[in-house]
């Protein structure tokens, strides 16, 4: 839910009350049931709000507390919020609203600055402040990284917002290309890893940070979370079956969370296991009759199936659900396309980005919130570059880049003008350093925690609120409840791999759901006309890199642009994904954003 955006001055001078308002107008659509601004001593807020929780105006923001001496803005949902509330009632906290957000005020002035967050289960993304003379600014970052917040210095002062795009409608911020993050937006098929966003000027906080802002602007970071990828004493004598249990289990609590709201929650089914098995425990629960589900499909292209409707009718037919089935023409696609890049925060290429944006527009028509499958693969290693690493001797790291990276640092050099050809290769050292952390005990546990703390919430993750929030639209995913991930963690890597991967998984849907969705095989949200680059979608490319601001920025090196253009659907990443595309898109991005 929603959208904020604040400044923290360090030059004494009063918040820039323009550039608040500009940012809050670029966020209005995440928010689009209220909006509110606050200034005190050196540091303004602005607040755009989407009423899940407490609908009453006890829940507007910035929330300012006068007798805890707190102001917050926040994004998100905080699912045990009954729970703390009554835990911290009977610790002599006080409350006026219903809402989940006081419940973070109370909690951060019952248990205090390091200990609070340990005790908030959902997403969020906040910044509170301490109005208490010589008081600092905390900014914190939910534990998976699924609820954004970017972060720019400016003149005088900080910056910080739920988008890229709000930052820099406040103006002030330096929009050179990174080169580093440019080769990891090569090499990683569009994550750049926190805290490097694509643009020199902007940082995002990483996952499970607390960033505390003293009162003259000194800032000081904390991991308050990290998941233990090793095996425990307190595990070792589970066998398969106590595994698939307790994963089951853990799952229930994760979606039964998730449909915490003042309004009604539905879920997004593709028809594949993770969406499916959400209905299913859903159903179990007594909970389908109402639930309204959702599923999108696409003309076929160049053999390229576009849906996959059997599967989601199965699974609405067997319980009951009230289904819908969106159906997509390419002249939609192709018209849908600008809107959709001009809605990510930065520039991702996974082709479903606007498949969910064009879902996300149809659901907000009919709900606030949804479930979604999303993160499974990572936490259950369902992805093709897992089983390479089962036998693997040492660290893994060049096992998983060359599996997974994709295209080498030479052909990054290739394409790249020489303004931002490197030297070295940063997205194998980032890989590298990534696996000799301690904390993980095989590669594929490595491998694991790179994905579950970086790829996942710079891809799926950062996608799926993107495209959710351009609607106004709160998507929840219970595979990323912090809970289950721990327990995912720690189990052993045979039964992650088994059955072709996520085996623990389909082993605990085996009850549930028919073996025909269980074991079909893995797809995506398909869109032919994007991975397979033919009439108005390409010629939408061609006339993207054409344009005389592509050229002029000077970012790819224009023969090799050519050479792609000539032959668009041969030259592919090690992950078949489609160079051509991959460039493409960023400069389309840039020319979204306004930046020369």
């Amino acid at each position: 839910m929603c959208g904020f955006a604040g400044e923290i001055r360090t030059d004494g001078t009063a918040p820039d009350l323009v550039a608040l308002e500009q940012m809050s107008q670029v966020l209005a659509p995440r928010g689009p049931d209220g909006a509110g601004s606050w200034t005190h001593a050196q540091v303004g807020l602005v607040h755009r709000r989407l009423k899940i929780i407490d609908l009453s105006e006890r829940g507007a923001q910035p929330m300012i507390d006068s007798e805890r001496q707190l102001a917050i803005v926040f994004n998100g949902c905080i699912y045990n919020h009954h729970d703390l509330r009554a835990e911290l009632r009977a610790g002599g906290q006080q409350f006026t609203s219903e809402s989940d957000t006081e419940v973070i005020l109370a909690s951060y002035d019952h248990w205090g600055r390091e200990r609070f967050a340990d005790h908030l289960v959902g997403m969020f993304a906040f910044a509170i402040v301490e109005m208490s003379p010589g008081g600092s600014v905390v900014l914190c970052r939910d534990r998976l990284g699924i609820k954004p917040l970017y972060l720019a210095d400016v003149q005088g002062g900080m910056r910080f917002a739920s988008t890229l795009p709000a930052l820099l409608a406040g103006g002030g911020i330096d929009t050179a290309l990174d080169p580093i993050a440019l080769h990891h937006y090569l090499s990683f098929h569009s994550v750049v890893p926190a805290p490097l966003t694509i643009l020199r000027g902007v940082r995002k906080l990483p996952p499970a940070t607390l960033l505390t802002v003293g009162p003259a602007g000194e800032p000081t970071r904390r991991t308050y979370w990290a998941p233990a990828f090793s095996r425990s004493a307190g595990h070792a004598a589970m066998d398969a079956d106590d595994w698939r249990d307790a994963v089951l289990e853990r799952l229930r609590v994760a979606v039964r969370r998730r449909m915490v709201a003042d309004v009604p929650v539905g879920v997004l089914l593709s028809g594949g296991l993770d969406s499916s098995l959400i209905v299913a425990l859903l159903a179990e629960a007594g909970m389908a009759s109402d639930l309204q589900t959702f599923a999108i499909g696409f003309s076929d292209a160049g053999q390229r199936e576009g849906n996959e409707f059997r599967y989601s009718d199965l699974v609405a037919s067997q319980y009951g659900t009230h289904h819908h089935q969106i159906e997509v023409a390419d002249e939609e696609v192709v018209s849908a396309l600008d809107d959709a890049i001009a809605a990510m925060s930065e520039p991702m290429v996974s082709h479903d980005v606007v498949a969910f944006h064009l879902l996300s527009r149809e659901v907000s028509q009919h709900l606030k919130v949804i479930q979604c499958g999303q993160g499974a693969d990572e936490v259950f290693a369902g992805y093709l570059w897992y089983p390479p690493l089962r036998a693997v001797s040492g660290l893994g790291d060049d096992t998983y880049a060359d599996e997974f990276i994709d295209r080498p640092h030479a052909d990054i050099l290739d394409e790249l003008t020489p303004e931002y050809r490197l030297d070295r290769d940063p997205s194998r050292a980032f890989v590298r350093d990534h696996f000799a952390l301690p904390g993980a005990d095989t590669p594929l546990d490595r491998a694991l925690r790179l994905d579950t703390e970086v790829m996942l919430v710079d891809d799926p993750v950062k996608r799926l609120d993107n495209m959710t929030m351009a609607w106004g639209l709160e998507a929840r995913t219970p595979f990323l409840d912090h809970e289950l991930v721990e327990l995912a963690a720690a189990c052993p890597p045979e039964h992650k791999l088994a059955h072709g991967g996520k085996g623990v998984l389909k082993e605990a849907a085996r009850a549930l759901l028919p073996n025909e969705v269980i074991d079909r095989p893995k797809g995506y949200f398909p869109v032919p006309l994007l991975s397979h680059l033919a009439g108005p979608g390409l010629q939408h490319i061609t006339d993207a890199l054409t344009t005389p601001q592509a050229r002029g920025r000077g970012v790819f090196n224009q023969s090799n642009v050519d050479r792609l253009l000539a032959n668009p659907n041969r030259q592919l990443t090690r992950l078949e994904g489609n160079r051509l595309w991959q460039i493409a898109l960023l400069e389309i991005w840039l020319g979204a954003q306004g930046i020369a």
